[in-house]
């Protein structure tokens, strides 16, 4: 048996989207799930208990961060991530291949992988498919990712179809390399841009390697939301029934809508908790920047149709003065908001999902939230 394994339960008349239940080594989890960030074995400033109100049990770590501090060895002495962080439930980690994208002024290419810079130090760094699985390994998640490149949405053809070819040979090395199949899911991840006939043989290439997951990369990384929503809407034709499919580093409400309408199981991003730490919130009736002056009096809560406790216990008045006063329990206690207003979210989504309702509860989200006038 796959270390995880995917059981599509409901496809919504409506919308066509999919209910399912993703099993796992540490849980089994309704989708589509969002999952949220703990880049470097934390989810800024909330400690385990209080990710554990705020998610549905399975949370991210960044390969990238945790192999330059502390080190992939430290973490594996500690029993791994879960060990290491104290968390109790499903984990999944990313392969450093975004930091192939992001850090593009400090890195170099080769067939072999990838030579970095550190982005602090400016120390020579170098990773392969071969060192990022076993990075992972090491980290110990449930769910673990390829190597690839992810590269810029509107490269040309030739650049694409190369770095895609490399990408599903690192692929298949980063696959061959893998030692804990039977505790660890390896997930293949396509890529291509906004190159549709690109990213169909990247599926198909990578379906013929195998794995028990596939992953959509190089989305969300500046292009037009138009041009990734036809790009979802057209890989939700082709790609398999039977596995899982993440969304990698998406995580506004209208695209965890759209992606679910479009068949996306699972989506992780750093925006709420980002967002949070600036001085932003999700609510119900649309983005509110606590730092406004107009909330200054305001007795009302965060969002009056929140049920967490920030909602129920705090006004938005000593909200507006924690944030202008920049403390770190504004950060806190708005990260914690945000990820429970998502968690809700995919909550009403999977249940829209099963009620054949999922367009109607688009049309009814996005109009309470200023998506549409």
């Amino acid at each position: 048996m796959e270390a995880v394994w995917y059981e599509l339960k409901h496809i919504c008349k409506q919308s066509g989207a999919r209910y399912g239940i993703l099993h796992t080594p540490h849980g089994d989890f309704e989708t589509p799930i969002f999952m949220p960030v703990g880049t470097k074995a934390n989810v800024k400033t909330l400690i385990p208990e209080e990710i554990e109100e705020v998610s549905d049990g399975l949370i991210l770590g960044n390969t990238y961060h945790l192999w330059l501090q502390p080190g992939d060895d430290v973490i594996k002495e500690f029993g791994g991530l879960r060990g290491f962080m104290k968390w109790d439930h499903a984990l999944l980690t990313d392969s450093g291949g975004f930091q192939v994208f992001s850090l593009s002024k400090i890195r170099k290419i080769t067939e072999e992988g990838v030579e970095f810079r550190h982005h602090k130090s400016g120390e020579k760094l170098f990773l392969s498919p071969e060192k990022s699985i076993s990075i992972q390994n090491n980290l110990g998640a449930d769910i673990i990712m390829s190597f690839d490149e992810c590269p810029p949405f509107d490269s040309d053809k030739e650049y694409m179809k190369a770095s895609v070819d490399r990408t599903i040979r690192w692929a298949k090395r980063g696959k061959e390399a893998h030692k804990n199949k039977d505790t660890q899911a390896l997930f293949g991840i396509v890529q291509g841009g906004g190159d549709k006939e690109i990213r169909k043989y990247c599926l198909e290439e990578l379906e013929k390697i195998g794995f028990p997951g596939y992953s959509i990369g190089g989305l969300s990384v500046g292009e037009e939301k138009h041009e990734m929503y036809e790009m979802l809407e057209y890989l939700n034709t082709i790609m398999p029934k039977d596995k899982p499919r993440y969304l990698m580093g998406v995580g506004s409400p209208d695209d965890l809508i759209i992606g679910s309408i479009n068949g996306i199981d699972m989506f992780d991003c750093v925006l709420p908790t980002r967002n949070a730490r600036h001085g932003t919130a999700f609510t119900s009736i649309g983005k509110i920047q606590v730092k406004n002056q107009n909330l200054k009096l305001d007795h009302g809560p965060l969002d009056p149709n929140c049920n967490c406790f920030v909602c129920k216990k705090y006004e938005r008045g000593y909200l507006n003065h924690l944030v202008k006063s920049d403390e770190i329990l504004a950060m806190r206690l708005l990260s914690y908001h945000n990820l429970y207003f998502l968690k809700n979210l995919m909550h009403e989504i999977r249940n829209a999902i099963k009620e054949d309702r999922l367009l109607d509860f688009k049309n009814e989200f996005f109009k309470k939230y200023g998506y549409t006038k």
